[in-house]
């Protein structure tokens, strides 16, 4: 078998090899251990009695048997209009719910009317996703005296929210206590909602501010993929919490939360909320502050829910109590989030799903992120990203072009010894290995360049498909999204006509391949020609078919990986090249394409 043929197998199983060993050195962390509220270090006990109402009752389904248009829903009950530049939405003044918001800088497609994506949805129409908050009553104070998700606020302050421009709303229960609610709104996707419940009566209340975010079912476009994930996320005092849609209907039932329910107490810092794909919603108490942390599944009325819940606090006659805390609705921008966490949202990066490679992922989009500023295209951004990675592995890379070019000139020696060893293999290996060692050679030096180039591979692919500064991002001409598959095909003249492709996953996509899995298929090959073939038949079989192999298997993949794998392609070859040749080895490109033709003619002939 030809040395690098040997080294290329031995690189792919070794690497395979490294990766099942980080799983079990270095397993995913597992959520931390639910806590005991009663017992809980710097919460009251208190907080144990204070009952939180459940999220209202809607319809659970995706598309109701009676359906009834948003704008029917949204006109159910009077609301406060919210409008930023980047948000368009409302409150509804019926439980003070935030459960109408619009992203106007996202499209649901790159079609020009399309229309803006929607993140939350009131009650009673589909899908129904919103944020409530409010007061548990605690021990001795009747449910009814506190404002409910029902409760009808009247607004005191402000006509409209926007940045600068906050609102008011505030609830009287007609027996001592006027609770109010202060709503605002910076330039991105922070909510900041502040809790005050004024006592006018004569005895002392207990009570505790909480947040709700409840969605009625399952996403409609949950994508349910491995690389991806969707559902529940929380900080915890540092540890992340990811849990999926399917794992929520698993919990144990929980008698005091009143459903399938997963407890944990933050003593210090953390968040909770829900995740997409590129929409994340997440209920924020202030840095610093000791919490509940809920995540349920109300399996009667088919209910996702995460809360937090803030000690219960005691309104004492004649005094005034509030809580601040934040609610992040919105886009999952890299450099917002971050922005977020520099103000002091603990490990609020975290809810990017970077995967187990988190090392790599991390680094690499920082370097895309900024490549893309610079240049102005994500396209010639993945490009710029190849080569200054193919620059760091450069040192590593030398060393196996070179080794590989001595391998090369010791092929004649070799082919000696192989015959004065005849089927004496053992002298054949002292033999190879006094010869490497005389020479100099290490044969394994041309695997680590390939085995570092795979988990690369992986967590360029976690950075290109999980975030959302690649989506809808564009190259040129009719690759218009780096996220998605080569739209092009044989049958769209390979984007010169204005037509569509086939559709990703069909038959017709495999038999009319686009461009860009024709060029990384044609990159590879000539990649291989480097080389003479295997004079091995089987060896020579797989060989040739392993560049096509890949084409059609990256063909469905994110284009904007296509292109790293062929920009990846074509640098190695240019590389190797111009080393084996600076060490006396003139690699037959030509003439090792010739020959397998002729060998491929041959073999047709019989």
């Amino acid at each position: 078998m030809d040395d690098q043929n040997k080294n290329l197998i031995l690189a792919t199983a070794l690497s395979f090899l490294v990766i099942l060993v980080w799983f079990v050195l270095f397993p995913p962390p597992e959520p931390p251990a639910p806590v005991d509220p009663e017992t809980a270090g710097t919460l009251t006990p208190e907080t144990s009695t204070a009952t939180v109402p459940s999220a209202p009752a809607g319809t659970n389904q995706a598309v109701p048997a009676d359906p009834v248009t948003r704008e029917e829903t949204l006109s159910e009950a009077p609301r406060v209009p919210v409008e930023t530049d980047r948000l368009s939405g409302s409150i509804s003044l019926l439980g003070g719910r935030i459960d109408d918001l619009s992203l106007k800088d996202y499209r649901e497609t790159q079609d020009e009317d399309a229309k803006i994506v929607t993140m939350l949805s009131p009650v009673g129409g589909a899908n129904a996703y919103y944020a409530l908050y409010g007061w548990a009553a605690g021990s001795g104070v009747d449910p009814a005296a506190v404002p409910g998700p029902n409760t009808l606020w009247d607004l005191s302050g402000g006509d409209t929210l926007s940045v600068g421009a906050p609102v008011t709303l505030t609830w009287d229960n007609g027996a001592g206590l006027t609770f109010t609610r202060t709503v605002e709104i910076d330039e991105d996707y922070m909510f900041t909602i502040t809790q005050a419940v004024a006592n006018t009566g004569d005895s002392p209340v207990n009570m505790a501010p909480y947040g709700i975010l409840a969605r009625h079912g399952e996403p409609a476009d949950l994508m349910n993929f491995f690389i991806l994930h969707e559902g529940a996320v929380a900080m915890a005092d540092g540890e992340l919490a990811e849990i999926d849609w399917s794992d929520m209907p698993d919990f144990e039932y929980s008698e005091r939360e009143g459903a399938r329910a997963e407890v944990v107490q933050v003593q210090q810092n953390g968040w909770i909320g829900f995740t997409d794909h590129f929409w994340m919603s997440t209920l924020i108490p202030a840095p610093g502050s000791a919490f509940k942390s809920v995540a349920k599944y109300d399996e009667r009325r088919d209910i996702y829910q995460t809360e937090v819940v803030l000690p219960v606090q005691t309104v004492a006659p004649g005094t005034t109590v509030s809580s601040t805390s934040e609610l992040f609705a919105g886009a999952k921008e890299w450099e917002t989030i971050r922005n977020y966490q520099t103000a002091g949202v603990d490990r609020f990066i975290d809810s990017i799903d970077w995967g187990w490679f988190f090392f790599l992922t991390k680094p690499i989009f920082w370097l895309l992120h900024y490549l893309n500023q610079i240049i102005g295209n994500m396209g010639w951004a993945i490009i710029g990203l190849t080569l200054i990675i193919k620059a760091v592995l450069f040192p590593l890379a030398y060393k196996s072009y070179v080794s590989m070019a001595k391998m090369k000139e010791l092929q004649p020696q070799m082919e000696k010894l192989k015959e004065e060893a005849g089927d004496d293999r053992q002298k054949m290996q002292q033999g190879m290995m006094e010869l490497y060692k005389k020479e100099k050679v290490n044969p394994a030096a041309g695997c680590l360049p390939i085995l570092l180039q795979i988990p690369i591979f992986f967590s360029l692919y976690k950075v290109i498909f999980v975030t959302i500064e690649l989506r809808h991002a564009p190259f040129f001409g009719p690759f218009r999204d780096l996220s998605a598959p080569d739209p092009t095909s044989l049958l769209n003249l390979f984007g010169l006509l204005p037509i569509e492709g086939p559709e990703t996953g069909s038959i017709m996509a495999l038999v009319f391949i686009g461009i860009l899995p024709l060029l990384l298929g044609i990159s590879m090959w000539m990649q291989q020609k480097l080389n003479p073939a295997p004079t091995d038949p089987t060896q020579q079989m797989i060989f040739a078919w392993m560049p096509w192999v890949f084409m059609f298997m990256l063909g469905g993949f994110a284009s904007g990986l296509v292109v790293y794998w062929i920009a990846n392609n074509t640098i190695t070859f240019t590389q190797q090249y111009i080393i084996m040749r600076s060490q006396g080895y003139k690699p037959d490109v030509f003439g090792n394409i010739k020959t397998s033709f002729q060998r491929k003619s041959k073999s047709d002939a019989e």
